[in-house]
């Protein structure tokens, strides 16, 4: 069964809500955002949630509030970060709630990872193709999101964010809940030479480790390239970090397949806009 539900009014965004985890915790929104029912021009039409692809800053935010408003939060709450496609995990304060809801520069730098406990906080990143990664702490009342493209996985982003919300909440990875929401798959992501490179080692240990890994996670294309399946390799890598396989989400959805309901960088050449995931708490 697919978690992500969509969502969409006549006139309202295309949303596809975590709607187990909202149904379990009234006080906790989480979700993906797609590509319709916004305000931008072609190429980006017409939901697009990203400041960094020549669309007008103006319609970025309009599209933003549109997302928060059918969330019944503020725009001030939506809290982002200026990703590099690394596996830096940045903790969140009541002090930075609201960064780079408007403005690039205003972003927090240089993580592709967010977490926070405080309330009232809506943590979101952006993708066209890269996994997005949720994480939620009931015990602790602790949530995060990571952004794992081909680089942020074999660095483990994953692994990293369950560190970083033990060391700084006391969150037990058996006690987590995780959630992979709507990318690129297999069937339309090939690689060449210095990604396999990189990928085939991390597979060999987790292999060597005990992970039962599916066969598509990596397998041979034409003319030395490779099929590659991030969505089944972050899923290993939370298994590895302590996260029960039972309490791990997975999306179904390929964003290169469905561009008719995402944005897809692949499938496009580039030109097109950018999806968001969110997680928040409300305040009980």
């Amino acid at each position: 069964m697919e978690p992500f539900e969509w969502k969409q009014t006549a006139k309202g965004p295309s949303l596809f809500y975590l709607s187990s985890w909202m149904e379990e915790e009234e006080a906790l929104t989480a979700g993906f955002t797609g590509r319709s029912g916004g305000f931008s021009e072609v190429p980006r039409k017409s939901l697009n949630m990203g400041l960094h692809v020549d669309d007008a800053a103006e319609t970025v935010v309009r599209n933003r509030n549109a997302v928060t408003e059918a969330l019944g939060w503020p725009l001030a709450s939506w809290t982002c970060a200026e990703q590099v496609h690394g596996a830096r995990v940045h903790t969140v304060t009541a002090l930075e709630r609201g960064r780079g809801r408007e403005a690039r520069e205003d972003a927090i730098q240089d993580a592709d990872a967010l977490i926070t406990n405080e309330p009232g906080i809506l943590l979101a990143s952006l993708y066209a193709d890269c996994v997005p990664l949720y994480f939620y702490d009931p015990v602790h009342q602790a949530i995060g999101l990571a952004h794992a493209g081909w680089k942020g996985t074999v660095a483990e982003i994953a692994r990293h964010t369950v560190e970083a919300m033990a060391a700084q909440y006391g969150s037990r990875p058996s006690e987590l809940l995780a959630a992979i929401g709507p990318s690129i798959e297999d069937c339309c992501y090939e690689v060449d030479g210095p990604v396999i490179s990189r990928v085939e080692p991390l597979l060999k240990e987790l292999r060597e480790q005990g992970a039962d890994i599916a066969p598509n996670a990596l397998f041979a294309a034409d003319s030395g390239k490779a099929r590659i399946n991030l969505k089944e390799i972050n899923r290993q890598i939370m298994i590895k970090a302590g996260i029960l396989p039972t309490r791990i989400e997975l999306s179904q959805m390929c964003t290169g397949c469905r561009t008719d309901l995402f944005f897809s960088h692949r499938m496009e050449q580039g030109r097109t806009g950018r999806m968001a995931s969110w997680i928040g708490m409300g305040k009980r």
